[in-house]
């Protein structure tokens, strides 16, 4: 079969590209899915690079979300000819993931995709969508109403932003998005932000303490200053969300907005979070929260342009979500 290998040469240099590679063989208590679309994400490109947080294991092939259908099953869960997806857990990371023909996985990893979406329009949420979603259900669970909040969204052009800005426009929040890219404040405004901040701006007088009250909620998605800047701003008895790290994985704060403001900030993980939660999630994405600008959002390529794009992610370049299609 054909998969993005990456691999360590007699130099421990990494080396990556589409390569031929055995077909995987299916296991007890595992499926064996055909894959038509995967996707990628951050953590896929750093996994390209070798990065030791989130892959050891080489030769190793990328792709942290999978959709397609059941070839061979050994498990009492699925039969053959199901369509199924699968985001998080080791899948990606040290286990082969879904940027290859076939990717066998644990049965216990898989969810039957929801028959009103398409695989395509799955692998566009993946998990970045899968992400977005989870933690607009924490917005919602803790009191933060679409008809009167103002919810701030962080790495806006990035996939969770986009994802995230689309389905809270449509819920009827009002949205603002930051980002460093002003070029596309177009396309942020076309997918549901109401007013774009350039992040220079944003970041003015970030060594107070504590900053006037703009925002109702904030859905994070990049950690680090951007962070610590937007709990500064959130009113009382608002929330933060936060669920990424492409600006930094420290969080220098201070406790002002937790007991002047009884902020609070909720963590996302979308990777070994509960089966059920990952159905809920993409129950919503599959029918009330399914936004109709993904096609402003998705960038389609194929296994051989999966190089190319990892590039873009790792400089800040990418806007939207990619899609690969396999099949």
């Amino acid at each position: 079969m054909k998969a993005f290998l990456v691999e360590k040469d007699s130099n421990e240099q990494i080396k990556s590209d589409v390569k031929d590679f055995e077909k995987p063989i299916c296991g007890e208590n595992e499926i064996l899915i055909k894959v038509n679309y995967s996707s990628l994400n951050y953590k896929d490109a750093l996994s390209s690079i070798g990065h030791p947080g989130v892959t050891r294991v080489f030769p190793h092939i990328t792709g942290v979300d999978v959709a397609g259908i059941v070839e061979e099953s050994k498990s009492s869960i699925f039969k053959v000819g199901q369509r199924v997806v699968v985001t998080g857990y080791d899948l990606g990371m040290n286990t082969n993931g879904g940027h290859a023909e076939y990717v066998k996985v644990p049965s216990s990893w898989a969810i039957r995709t929801p028959d009103s979406i398409s695989d395509k329009v799955i692998m566009t949420y993946g998990t970045a969508g899968l992400t977005a979603a989870l933690s607009i259900q924490e917005l919602i669970k803790n009191g933060i109403n679409p008809e009167d909040s103002t919810v701030l969204v962080t790495g806006s052009t990035g996939g969770v932003g986009s994802i995230s800005i689309a389905i809270l426009n449509k819920l009827g929040f009002n949205v603002i998005a930051i980002t460093t890219k002003i070029d596309k404040e177009a396309y942020l405004k076309s997918i549901g932000a109401n007013e774009v901040i350039v992040l220079d701006d944003f970041m003015m007088n970030s060594s107070k303490p504590l900053l006037a009250t703009k925002y109702d909620a904030v859905l994070d998605t990049v950690g680090g200053d951007i962070l610590a800047q937007s709990l500064k701003q959130i009113k009382y008895d608002g929330v933060a969300t936060c669920c990424g790290l492409t600006a930094s994985y420290e969080l220098n704060t201070n406790v002002y907005p937790f007991i002047l403001r009884g902020v609070r900030l909720i963590g996302i993980d979308s990777v070994e979070c509960r089966l059920e939660k990952k159905q809920s999630a993409w129950e919503k994405l599959a029918g009330p929260w399914s936004v109709e600008c993904l096609e402003n959002i998705v960038n389609e390529i194929s296994l051989n342009e999966i190089k190319d794009a990892y590039s873009k992610l790792l400089e800040g370049k990418a806007v939207g979500r990619y899609v690969v299609k396999i099949a």
